[in-house]
């Protein structure tokens, strides 16, 4: 649908009043004559849940106005992975750490100028848009990262043994994307970035997320600090948690990759018992939050696409979504960094392509941190 057409009702103006009716037991069907809109992308630590919706007038352009997007496909041509027609799909999802602006306050540390992906996940949804797949890649991997021109047409050196997110620090999106296709042989269909900011305010707006601890996490790096047992997060203490690593555990970027999985999940539950859709204007709130908490590919970089985009992924809840850790081992020469193990990844990136479930053996034997079971839903 073009700009200059009119779209369907979905999100009323803040102004209107009054809560849709519902009645018993399961939601009813909406009638024909309206369109809800339930945009649920993993993220990271970001994992990535947004949510979105299309309204008529200014809201559609007010939204659409909100949205960011950069032409990869531009920036990388021709020299990318085949796309994989089977139905499935592959999706960069980054969580953006930049400490400029109003991010600064929230990531700590130096401001200069750069930004790095803090949080790194492959979502590969499978033919049928039922199940998915999350590969979470630890930031700490060191990797050889190919030659790549960013979106602003800069060309940017081939390099061998950089960390992983030292790629968007030097190339932003298009050489994130080109890196990761790169290791995996896999053509990244869409991108999705998140920022400090945006993640916080959505928490916010979603009311929370409720999660319990079993055990005291305490990090001052990331301003985080839980007693053990149940909390509703707010943004800042779920940003705290998503980007903690000195707080629980053995102090690792796959420590903090297993707490980011399980929010993932807590904040995905948390999503489906949020009655949005009972109160135009939360739905509105949070439709505006997420679109200007976004940066997407110019194929998802308008709000209708990104209603399509979703509405493709809304069957999809964190029971029916696999989450592990790209196969790597510690570097003995730096027990800060971690090496691929290519001969397990091949595995895992061998089932992607043929839309089959990551094997065990592609995991079994790889190095993990200390906090999985740390955190939990509910």
């Amino acid at each position: 649908m073009s700009a200059e057409s009119t779209p369907e009702p979905g999100i009323p103006e803040p102004a209107q009043t009054g809560p849709h009716r519902r009645g018993k037991g399961r939601r009813r069907k909406p009638r024909s004559g309206s369109r809800k809109a339930l945009l649920i992308t993993a993220w990271t630590a970001a994992g990535v849940v947004v949510l979105g919706g299309m309204g008529a007038g200014y809201v559609y352009f007010k939204l659409n106005g909100n949205l960011k997007s950069v032409d990869i496909d531009q920036a990388l041509g021709g020299d990318r992975p085949s796309k994989i027609d089977n139905g499935s799909e592959n999706i960069l999802v980054l969580g953006s750490d930049t400490r400029t602006g109003k991010n600064k306050k929230l990531g700590g540390g130096t401001d200069d100028g750069s930004a790095r992906s803090d949080t790194a996940m492959i979502v590969h949804v499978y033919e049928g848009h039922k199940r998915a797949s999350v590969v979470s890649v630890p930031r700490d991997t060191l990797v050889d990262r190919p030659q790549c021109t960013d979106t602003k047409g800069t060309a940017h050196p081939a390099a061998s043994g950089v960390m992983f997110n030292e790629a968007y620090s030097t190339g932003g999106a298009a050489c994130a994307v080109k890196t990761v296709e790169s290791i995996t042989g896999i053509r990244m269909d869409h991108y999705l970035e998140v920022d400090f900011q945006g993640f916080q305010k959505l928490i916010d707006d979603l009311g929370g997320v409720r999660v319990t601890t079993a055990k005291d996490i305490a990090d001052p790096q990331s301003h985080l600090n839980l007693k053990a047992g149940p909390h509703t997060l707010d943004g800042q203490q779920a940003l705290g948690l998503v980007r903690t690593r000195h707080g629980v555990g053995d102090g690792s970027d796959l420590g903090r990759i297993q707490l980011q999985q399980a929010f993932i999940k807590a904040l995905m539950d948390q999503v489906k018992h949020v009655g949005v859709f009972s109160s135009p204007k939360k739905l509105y709130d949070l439709a505006d939050t997420a679109t200007k908490a976004v940066t997407t590919d110019s194929g998802i970089g308008s709000v209708n696409s990104l209603i399509d985009f979703a509405d493709g992924l809304k069957g999809i809840g964190s029971s029916h979504m696999k989450m592990v850790t790209m196969p790597v081992r510690y570097d003995p020469a730096d027990p800060n960094r971690v090496l691929l193990e290519k001969t397990k990844a091949q595995l895992m990136w061998d089932a992607l392509k043929k839309d089959k479930p990551i094997p065990g053996a592609a995991t079994a034997g790889t190095a993990t941190g200390t906090a999985k079971g740390v955190v939990s839903a509910g």
